[in-house]
């Protein structure tokens, strides 16, 4: 079974060039002494966190940079773009109204990047 996500989860990103963090909105609900997540906790810059440099060529930093370089890969600072929630989290727990979620799940970023769980911040509570 799949372990429940919480503040500190380490993410990583395909497009990404270092790890970052899961920073659930606050809830009044806690897994192992921290603030549970569920896949409402999408948001740049507040539930996701760069992912350092990005190397996509979707994102238009990275094109316009690799365009300057005469087409060398030029990666450029990270900035998520997560528009849609989590998939496809745990919709047999509720948290807060939304599916709980789960180390399984992955985050589409609109540069092309999927972004999963490496470590779900906790070890001790599961969820189906």
């Amino acid at each position: 079974m799949p372990n429940q996500t919480c503040m500190g989860g380490l993410l990583k990103c395909s497009f990404g060039m270092a790890p970052s963090s899961l920073m659930p909105t606050p809830k009044t609900v806690m897994t192992s002494n921290m603030v549970a997540a569920n896949i409402l906790d999408h948001v740049p810059m507040t539930n996701v966190m760069p992912f350092g440099m990005c190397q996509s060529p979707s994102n238009p930093t990275v094109a316009a940079a690799t365009a300057a370089a005469l087409g060398v890969l030029t990666p450029m600072p990270c900035l998520p773009a997560t528009p849609a929630p989590w998939v496809p989290g745990a919709p047999t727990v509720m948290l807060c109204n939304a599916p709980a979620l789960d180390d399984t799940s992955k985050l589409m970023c609109i540069w092309g990047g999927v972004i999963e769980f490496v470590q779900a911040g906790q070890a001790t509570h599961q969820i189906p």
